[in-house]
């Protein structure tokens, strides 16, 4: 066991946000904490990093354990570059590797006395630089950076000038560098795109630690973790298996729960009936049964009432008028912002009633291609067409149709001046703003309380044709779920851009990938998608090993040239694959005869024959120098 809770409590005067947390995390476990916003999972993270103290309960942790916490918002002012911020990990390893060098400088010149002493001294460094990975860190580096989604180009940016999904994306890779004993990650796919975020349940599942994650991306964690411990009112319950196992189990036993208890209060009342009727005979049999009775009820082992579920959003997303068929009419478009390419030959329609997501890496330009159709940008190239009768709602993940300086109350009123007192707290009701709430002003409100202030704005306008840019950014899982439920029953039509792929796949009938060289449309949902993907590359693979290319025909229409350009790449990427293997076995291999030469330096027979001696300290220098180049030369094929 690496980390004990046990009746963890924190309040802050009256307000109490946890009470009797217990939950267990065993080396190597892969766990997630999970509950409405507001549920105190941050707070038992800071409890958890001795940032808060606990009111009550006892927090084991051995005291040689390391912890490597990932906050949700962090500001790095650094002003190292990306790869110099990876680098600072690995200090000690170059202190040790300075260490190392001056000493293999003095082994020439050291007397006999001094000798065993020296080199006893010097292996131990030389163990300690092993066992830290001194000879492989660059590539662990580089293979988290792109990992992560960082281009090389952006390798020697200061991360003080990145943006704040930049700096968390730097900051967690300079955490999974650092392999602490227990990772603690509160939200940590916020900033990444699917493939960033594919990456990161690789590199979690294979990691040789403990892992406590705080997210509300269900495929993630349904990927990634084999316990749930769900924080409800306060208290802990600990499920063993995925999100959806813990789902499924979560509603099962609280329908159990609720069917018990009400089987119990119609019993109680029938037998305080019984008991009554019993009495009102007035005799002594009658009197003496009642009596009975009563005992037998006092002595019950009284089940105590489910708590209230915590409260969720509640509405229905209803078009005030009927579009025409042909909702949105997108025909090669183009955008660049300089000499930034974002994407080209963009064609695609939308019909009316259509639920369709937009996926593609960041920087592609998703966010920009929203922009063109809803007209606050120009494209380069190509154009846009609305439908007729179509009154599009645009929901921004940034929140820019928002001021700060209005309340929540004032912001509904403002846009929606018709609306009486009593509607527009009606609506805010619906959206979880109650009582004073509504009076907060848009400026102190967290992410995922200015997303549903959006959706309520969005609900009230009745458009027919919803664009939804990362809708359920923020929100928690149960709200993720209603505005599921509101999306599927919605009479308009919905395009939206999404990384959360548990959403894409209970929303969408239709996916388009977005790049740089067009739109490529899958009919269905993210699992559809990824079936089809997987489909084609095998058949692409499949075609190419079959037909050289002196086969391939002159005259061919532009798809199947765009085709076989794609096949040809697909060629040079597995080539390129290839050459990046074989310099990785390369550099395993040189790295496995330094340590073998290492080794064998420190024998005993060996180390008494100065010219044997010198003999491997020529190779293992020769041999450092080799590394050094098949270093240069992994770069090269990775760039």
């Amino acid at each position: 066991m690496i980390l004990s809770c046990k009746d963890i409590s924190k309040s802050y005067g009256t307000d109490v946000i946890l009470k009797k947390i217990t939950f267990n995390l065993e080396d190597k476990e892969k766990a997630a904490i999970v509950g409405v916003n507001g549920a105190g999972k941050t707070t038992l993270f800071r409890i958890i990093t001795d940032q808060l103290s606990h009111d009550d309960g006892q927090l084991y942790i051995p005291k040689d354990v390391s912890i490597g916490y990932l906050e949700q918002n962090i500001d790095i002012r650094s002003e190292k570059t990306v790869y110099e911020e990876m680098l600072s990990v690995f200090e000690p390893i170059f202190k040790l590797e300075e260490s190392l060098r001056d000493m293999e400088k003095k082994m020439s010149s050291l007397s006999d006395s001094e000798y065993d002493s020296f080199m006893a001294q010097y292996a131990r460094l030389q163990q300690q630089f092993e066992e830290s990975d001194g000879y492989s860190y660059q590539s662990r580096i580089k293979g988290v950076l792109k990992g992560l989604g960082f281009s090389e180009d952006e390798y020697s940016q200061k991360v003080c000038t990145l943006s704040g999904g930049q700096k968390t994306r730097v900051f967690l890779g300079r955490l999974l560098l650092s392999r602490p004993d227990i990772l603690l990650l509160d939200e940590p796919t916020n900033h990444l795109d699917i493939e960033s975020i594919q990456w990161l349940e690789d590199f979690l599942r294979g990691y040789t630690g403990a892992v406590l994650i705080i997210s509300h991306d269900r495929y993630f964690l349904d990927r990634t973790v084999t316990k749930i411990i769900d924080i409800e009112n306060g208290k802990s319950t600990v499920y063993n298996g995925n999100y959806s196992f813990f789902i499924r189990q979560k509603d099962a036993a609280r329908a159990a729960q609720l069917k018990q208890y009400a089987d119990q209060q119609k019993e109680i009342r029938h037998q305080e009936e019984v008991i009554k009727t019993l009495r009102q005979f007035n005799r002594e049999k009658s009197i003496k049964r009642a009596e009975s009775r009563e005992k037998a009820l006092e002595k019950m082992d009284r089940l105590e009432r489910p708590e209230n579920l915590p409260e969720k959003m509640h509405f229905r997303l209803t078009p005030r008028i009927q579009s025409g068929n042909d909702v949105l009419s997108v025909e090669n478009l183009s955008m660049s912002f300089g000499s930034n390419k974002l994407f080209s030959n963009v064609s695609f329609e939308i019909k009316r009633g259509e639920k369709v997501a937009i996926i593609g890496p960041n920087g592609i330009g998703k966010s920009t291609l929203f922009k063109i159709i809803l007209g606050s940008l120009s494209p380069d190239g190509g154009k846009t067409a609305l439908g007729v009768n179509v009154n599009p709602g645009y929901y921004d993940q940034e929140h820019h149709e928002l001021d700060d300086r209005n309340t929540i109350f004032d912001e509904i009123h403002n846009a929606y001046p018709n609306m009486t007192n009593g509607e527009i707290r009606n609506v805010l009701a619906a959206f979880v703003f109650t009582e004073d709430d509504v009076f907060k002003t848009i400026g102190s409100l967290s992410g995922g309380e200015k997303g549903r202030v959006s959706l309520a704005k969005i609900m009230l306008s009745k458009s027919n044709f919803l664009i939804l840019d990362e809708p359920t950014n923020h929100l928690d899982m149960y709200s993720k779920e209603i505005l599921e439920d509101a999306i599927n029953s919605y009479d308009g039509t919905v395009l939206y851009i999404s990384h959360d792929r548990y959403f894409i796949d209970k929303t969408a009938e239709r996916t388009l990938e977005l790049s740089r060289d067009g739109v490529t449309q899958y009919l269905g949902n993210y699992t559809y998608y990824l079936e089809k993907k997987a489909e084609k590359e095998r058949l692409a693979e499949l075609e190419n090993a079959g037909k050289p290319a002196e086969q391939k025909p002159q005259n061919i229409s532009a798809t199947k040239s765009d085709w076989l350009t794609q096949k040809e790449e697909q060629a040079k990427a597995r080539k390129k694959a290839n050459e990046i293997k074989k310099a990785e076995e390369e550099i395993e291999k040189t790295e496995s005869r330094i340590a073998e030469l290492d080794s064998l330096m420190f024998d005993p027979e060996i180390s008494a024959d100065s010219a044997r001696l010198k003999e491997l300290f020529d190779e293992k220098t020769e041999l450092e120098g080799r590394l050094e180049e098949l270093y240069e030369k992994w770069e090269e094929a990775n760039s």
